[in-house]
């Protein structure tokens, strides 16, 4: 198990390139199991949740070929429709399998997803959505069994909404079901992402007639194949925010490129409440924070295009370089608040409680042993030791490796001191 070293009180300087989005990426290679033919990907993101995307398409029966950030995948007819659980365990988005594989084999059988410990996030919204296109559904022992009828999956009107308001997996698992239904499908409540609109519009690049992404009702009309394509990975919206927090956060100067700047909008206005200047180019964003203080400014995360829950950890660290009390409020998972301990080991005046947090600053950070809890807590802590005075050790960075792109190698091009190292203490 690896951890990180890093040596704070360093100002990020300098300009670094965007990786792929994870989470654009991952429905798109599940979307693979719909399509006749060989499937090329463009700027697939070297990430252990893609590494575990790609086993969980070759365990069911799909050729796949990786060679550096390109990906080629050759999906049978025929083939099995079981996802492991040793697979499956690992990672939340395993379940964007399920729909492929109902609409192009017929039936599909996976574990209850695993990923990073959020608190509960339940598949009911999928499980209802396949259930109204005709499919049978059943969860057996920790397992859901699905089968379309004899006719196969059907259209139909489907609320996509729940208690937490819009799903983005659940938008992307039935919509990629309903893409071979016979018939017309009206779903409302959609999660508005721009992960569901690249989707979308690899979908129709490939053959499927759906419109209204990027609204709240999503209306497609079933064809009877898809043929695959050739597709570029949009760039990381939430990679690219956690950078430029960190140059904010260092008092710095970071630009990261080849980007959609239009989707780091949420944040770009964020940092310019808290009196950070913002610089935003077509493909580029640049925040300079060398001679400013930043101000505490307070948010609530929610949906596209409200203040992203990923990037919700990072803000919480970067406000402790804030000057007054910052408030952070929760919307979609109340329980998002394991960093908030970790960084007042560090010295951060922080506290969290009902789906909320509060930091006090600024705060004079000192380097200390901390352990991440899940892939955006990693980032926080990361940003934390940026900061600090002293040494930080960052431990079970494995979680940062699921979405975070060789992270330490852009940092260590900013200027900051990291290093990835074994961790001899870890089991």
């Amino acid at each position: 198990m690896d951890r990180f070293r890093i040596h704070g009180g360093f100002p990020l300087k300098g300009s670094v390139v965007a990786a792929g989005s994870k989470n654009s990426t991952l429905p798109v290679l599940a979307a693979s199991l719909l399509l006749q033919g060989e499937s090329k990907f463009k700027r697939v993101p070297g990430l252990r949740d893609v590494d575990t995307m790609l086993g969980l398409l070759e365990s069911l029966d799909s050729s796949v070929v990786r060679m550096g950030d390109e990906v080629q995948i050759r999906v049978a007819d025929s083939g099995r429709t079981s996802a492991p659980y040793e697979i499956v365990r690992k990672m939340r988005a395993s379940v964007c399998v399920l729909g492929p594989l109902l609409a192009r084999r017929g039936r599909a059988e996976a574990a209850l997803p695993g990923g990073c410990v959020l608190g509960v996030r339940p598949i009911d919204i999928h499980l209802r959505g396949l259930e109204a296109l005709g499919a049978r559904v059943s969860l057996e022992s920790g397992v859901i069994k699905a089968e379309a009828p004899r006719g196969g999956l059907q259209g139909a009107e489907i609320e996509m909404s729940g208690p937490r308001g819009s799903t983005v997996l659940g938008t992307a698992n039935v919509m990629m079901a309903a893409v071979l239904a016979a018939g017309t499908t009206v779903l409302r409540g959609c999660a508005r992402e721009p992960e569901i609109e690249n989707l979308v519009a690899f979908l129709n690049s490939c053959g499927a007639l759906i419109e209204g992404q990027g609204t709240d009702i999503i209306r497609i009309e079933g064809v009877s194949e898809l043929r695959a394509n050739l597709w570029t990975i949009p760039p990381d919206r939430i990679e690219a925010g956690t950078l430029l927090l960190a140059g904010a956060a260092t008092r710095g100067k970071v630009r990261v490129e080849k980007v959609l700047s239009s989707e780091l909008a949420p944040l770009s206005n964020q940092l310019l409440k808290a009196g950070v200047p913002v610089q935003i180019g077509e493909d580029w964003v640049e925040v300079d924070a060398a001679e400013t203080v930043p101000q505490a400014t307070s948010l609530t995360t929610g949906p596209w295009p409200d203040f992203p829950t990923d990037l919700q950890a990072q803000w919480t660290a970067f406000a402790t370089q804030c000057s007054g009390l910052t408030e952070v409020q929760e919307s979609i998972y109340p329980e998002r608040f394991l960093h908030v301990a970790e960084l007042k080991r560090m010295g951060a005046s922080a506290g969290c409680e009902s789906g909320r947090a509060w930091v006090e600053g600024p705060c004079a950070l000192q380097g200390a042993p901390v352990i991440a809890s899940d892939l955006r807590a990693s980032a926080a802590l990361v940003i934390g030791g940026l900061v600090a005075e002293g040494e930080t050790i960052v431990k079970r960075i494995y979680h940062l490796d699921r979405g975070y792109e060789g992270l330490e190698n852009k940092l260590v091009d900013l200027g900051a001191q990291v290093l990835r190292e074994v961790d001899s203490e870890s089991p």
